[in-house]
């Protein structure tokens, strides 16, 4: 691959994780989230107050990974968030959610190898 394919792979990934994170945490914070996500909180017995935590962690990592010098540490704490889900889900025996996740938790690691695209 090309330098300059591994940047524009990098650069959408970091847009798509920013956005993503940001619509997460907001919607935790604000308990402005979809019918599904609600059920999927009360299925793995997330309390309030961990998904308030998970919910700022989440809008720090999309602020962190635009930055070349938190990107690691952006995507370091997206991978830990990821696997905390995929822990709460398999607590409570819910094989399908920790599984759904694997791709998502592929997602940071993926960008720590790509590393940031505007990096020296």
């Amino acid at each position: 691959m090309t330098s300059l394919t591994m940047k524009l792979i990098s650069s959408a990934l970091i847009l798509v994780t920013a956005l993503l994170s940001v619509k997460h945490g907001w919607g935790g914070i604000s308990g402005n989230v979809s019918p599904e996500e609600a059920k999927m909180m009360a299925d793995l017995q997330i309390s309030r107050p961990i998904l308030l935590v998970i919910s700022i962690a989440s809008l720090a990592v999309g602020g962190l990974v635009l930055f070349p010098q938190t990107f690691f540490v952006g995507n370091l704490l997206n991978a830990i968030i990821i696997l905390l889900i995929m822990a709460y889900s398999l607590r409570v025996g819910n094989l399908k959610i920790a599984l759904t996740e694997i791709p998502f938790l592929l997602m940071p690691l993926l960008l720590i190898w790509l590393g940031h695209p505007f990096r020296k």
